[in-house]
């Protein structure tokens, strides 16, 4: 299917790329850390057949802009207000707004900061048990490694954020050791991991702040994901009362990978069921 990249500046000039593809209500897809405008590319694959869907690159990935200093979810949530307004002006109507990990957490923020342009809400696992004071050992033991580039000290850091069990850390490498990553996204994917911990480090695990959202949400999460991810969703889904909460069945936390069209599927049926614009 054939896709169109453009740029969106956000209200402090940074540049974002954003790929766009497919025809009709416009979705706005987030991609959570390490990754960039290849994300969701399964899933929009699907999308797209009936949706007309974004996906940008966050700041921090390119070929997005990397500013200096520290990054905060205040600034991202400004550069995904600027990307839905352009949606929103494109297409002439609000957007479906999908965030996965790291971005889902941006997308709850940018939905609680500025719903008006937001049709609907939905997040996959977003790690909200990950933040604050308790990041900012694991912060400084990151970029410690990056700037020597330390890419097994850096993996050790990371795991210590995600809490992923050893077995599948293992599974993982194992899977992956006849593939030479590519230079140039294993470089994007280490500065981006480095500023989303900076925002991480910043940010907060209260759940309550999430109450006031009051778009059509739904909640998604898979059944095999380890823990602390399943006692923080169950938690959100008390926190956001009118939340749909979805857990598929042999699933984890790279579903979007694994399961394309279960994602796009669940996804359009959320869809269907919306309230008119």
């Amino acid at each position: 299917m054939n896709s169109h990249d453009q740029s969106v500046e956000s209200a402090d000039g940074t540049r974002l790329v954003v790929r766009r593809l497919g025809v009709g209500d416009p979705v706005v897809l987030v991609h959570g850390s390490g990754g960039g405008l290849h994300s969701w590319a399964a899933v929009a694959e699907h999308l797209a057949l009936d949706h007309e869907v974004w996906l940008p690159a966050r700041r921090g990935y390119g070929p997005s802009d990397v500013p200096a200093g520290a990054k905060s979810f205040r600034a991202e949530t400004a550069d995904l207000i600027a990307v839905i307004e352009v949606a929103r002006r494109s297409s002439g109507r609000p957007v479906h707004l999908v965030g996965a990990s790291y971005g889902a957490t941006l997308a709850l923020h940018t939905t609680s900061a500025d719903p008006r342009d937001v049709r609907s809400l939905a997040i996959f696992e977003p790690p909200l048990y990950a933040a604050g004071a308790e990041i900012v050992p694991l912060l400084d033991r990151y970029r410690a490694a990056f700037e020597r580039d330390d890419t097994g000290a850096m993996a050790a850091a990371l795991n210590g954020v995600t809490r992923v069990p050893a077995e599948i850390v293992a599974a993982m490498a194992a899977g992956a050791e006849n593939r030479l990553p590519d230079p140039v996204e294993s470089r994007r994917s280490a500065v981006g991991w480095l500023h989303d911990l900076e925002a991480l480090a910043q940010d907060s695990t209260d759940l309550t702040r999430w109450s006031s959202i009051a778009v059509p949400t739904l909640l998604l999460a898979g059944a095999d994901t380890w823990e602390p991810m399943p006692t923080t969703m169950n938690a959100l889904a008390r926190t956001i009362p009118a939340a749909r909460h979805v857990v598929w069945p042999g699933q984890s936390h790279f579903v979007t990978m694994t399961a394309p069209a279960l994602v796009a599927d669940e996804l359009r049926q959320f869809y269907a069921e919306a309230p008119p614009v």
